[in-house]
């Protein structure tokens, strides 16, 4: 039995009410021999944890409608779906991310919706179905800034109540950031996490969840 348990240490780790494989779990490994993200997608990203972090502060509505964009292995998605039993769409535009989420949405037992799909590819009619836009490390590249920033424009729009993007801090997301506050009237906020989840970054915030 310590065997198992020190064995299941190394190869998951549990946070803000989620389980979470690690890169050495087999069952990880094992997709890996068979579908390659093409887009950054081929681990999770810390980002995830700060909006993990503010949703939880902030306090979470019932029966709240989420979509993640650029959702990679959609870990934001379970943790509204699990804890707050939120009606989740996880989008991205590398189908091959989507094993890596059902893993992980079989292991914590709930059920995300996929879509593959582009930010230009997300229309307001589409958005309109959604309270909460959420995304974590999504604009790591010059040419991402116009795309996200047209996005989040059209989900104001589309009266997506609030939306979140979490970042690190990289140079597109911080312009992305520029645009939002200066046009939309959102806020950003540094956030930091420390313990047995490290991450620090900054939040783009614009909206806000009714209660």
């Amino acid at each position: 039995m310590p065997k198992k348990t020190k064995s299941l240490k190394k190869t998951q780790r549990k946070a803000f009410g989620i389980t979470v494989l690690k890169a050495a779990d087999k069952r990880i490994r094992g997709l890996k021999d068979q579908y390659e993200p093409c887009v950054h997608g081929d681990k999770f990203w810390n980002s995830s944890w700060l909006i993990m972090d503010f949703l939880k502060r902030q306090g979470f509505p019932k029966g709240c409608r989420v979509i993640e964009v650029g959702c990679g292995w959609g870990l934001a998605s379970i943790y509204c779906a699990k804890n707050y039993k939120a009606r989740v769409t996880g989008v991205d535009m590398d189908s091959a991310v989507f094993p890596y989420l059902k893993l992980h949405a079989e292991i914590n037992d709930v059920r995300i919706k996929t879509e593959r799909m582009k930010f230009q590819g997300l229309r307001k009619k589409m958005l309109s179905k959604f309270d909460l836009m959420i995304g974590a490390d999504i604009c790591f590249w010059d040419e991402l800034v116009d795309p996200v920033y047209k996005m989040i424009r059209r989900a104001v729009k589309a009266e997506v109540r609030q939306v979140i993007i979490a970042d690190p801090g990289r140079p597109p997301f911080l312009e992305i950031c520029d645009r939002c506050c200066d046009k939309l009237g959102g806020v950003t906020k540094d956030w930091e996490l420390s313990g047995s989840v490290r991450a620090s970054g900054t939040l783009l915030i614009v909206g806000s969840l009714p209660y």
